[in-house]
């Protein structure tokens, strides 16, 4: 049990974010500014984080220089200030399947941009290479024949809801693919700062309070009228509070621990996992309908997410007898 902890940390990882898209599209359909809504967000995510990273890692804080705050403040920038609010425009001009169909590109580009940072290595000579650059492309197929490939529909409910237009829809695509660019940036830029500030908790919180005051920023940017920063009670306030504290907050903390544990390709694996669950649960309450292609899409998902985690487990079993080997070579000569 205990060495599947990085496993199950992942999956209920993607158990919450399969909430995200579904809360946050009814908010921002019912009039909530984007940018005001990410705010709010990471408003609750730091009121949340805050005393557990003040509490729980006195003593693994570390000073922090200036080129350091600076990395930070730019990963913040990146990684969740610009992906969150241009998946928030996105989102606006798709649906939550949609939405969550478009993250299945993030294991593909985080494992491109792992490899030309230097944090992912590829042997094509053995199996466990194969597997995890074959996993990845199953994984990008699975994701264009859910997003593109309709077919008969297996649930079909008579409503009226409005379907986005052809020009939105492709803006909506291109918005979430750069959303998920800098999500990804954000993923591999992680395992280089944990090196030199190890508080977890409390690097994620000052993350979400840099977060917090450039996308301030943003939104008063773009619009300046008081009237939109007036939250709604009801869904969208809960909207936001389940974005901050579970998304941002709690989820992000298991990303970061699972990162160190495992390395940023791992965690992106399993970003398969809330379209599924999306997928169901929207058919179900929002009446979206069921298209043969999405469920044969979402099973290369799965097939690919199995793949690639097949082949990242037989690199780290090889990895990890190949240490002892040299431990035990080193050994050796010490007794000699």
């Amino acid at each position: 049990m205990m060495k599947h902890k990085a496993n199950m940390a992942m999956v209920f990882v993607q158990i919450i974010y399969a909430g995200m898209p579904l809360l946050s599209k009814v908010a921002i359909s019912q009039g909530t500014n984007p940018f005001v809504f990410v705010f709010y967000r990471q408003a609750f995510a730091v009121l949340a984080l805050s005393p557990f990273a003040f509490f729980l890692e006195s003593a693994k804080s570390s000073p922090l220089s200036f080129v350091l705050l600076l990395k930070i403040f730019m990963i913040s920038l990146c990684g969740l200030t610009l992906s969150l609010n241009l998946f928030y425009v996105a989102i606006d001009n798709t649906t939550a399947t949609f939405a969550a169909a478009t993250t299945n590109a993030i294991p593909s580009i985080t494992f491109v941009l792992a490899f030309l940072f230097r944090l992912e290595t590829v042997t094509l000579k053995k199996s466990y290479g194969l597997a995890k650059v074959f996993g990845s492309m199953v994984g990008m197929l699975g994701a264009l024949v859910f997003a593109f490939v309709k077919g008969p529909s297996l649930i079909n409910h008579d409503s009226n809801k409005t379907i986005p237009s052809t020009k939105n829809s492709v803006k909506g695509c291109i918005t979430m693919l750069a959303a998920n660019t800098c999500w990804c940036l954000w993923i591999v830029l992680q395992s280089k700062v944990m090196k030199e500030y190890t508080a977890k908790l409390r690097l994620v919180t000052l993350q979400c309070v840099f977060s917090c005051m450039q996308t301030a920023v943003w939104a008063v940017a773009v619009n300046r009228s008081p009237s939109v920063w007036k939250i709604e009670f009801g869904l969208p306030l809960l909207s936001m509070a389940y974005c901050g504290i579970m998304v941002t907050g709690f989820t992000y903390w298991l990303q970061v621990w699972a990162i160190e544990k495992k390395g940023p390709v791992f965690t992106a694996l399993y970003t398969p996992l809330a379209l599924i669950i999306t997928c169901i649960v929207s058919s179900f309450l929002f009446k979206e309908t069921l298209y043969i292609g999405s469920v044969c899409g979402a099973f290369l998902l799965v097939c690919g997410l199995y793949i690639g985690l097949w082949g990242k487990t037989k690199e780290d079993e090889v990895q990890k007898y190949g240490e002892k080997q040299i431990e035990q070579e080193t050994k050796g000569e010490i007794i000699v």
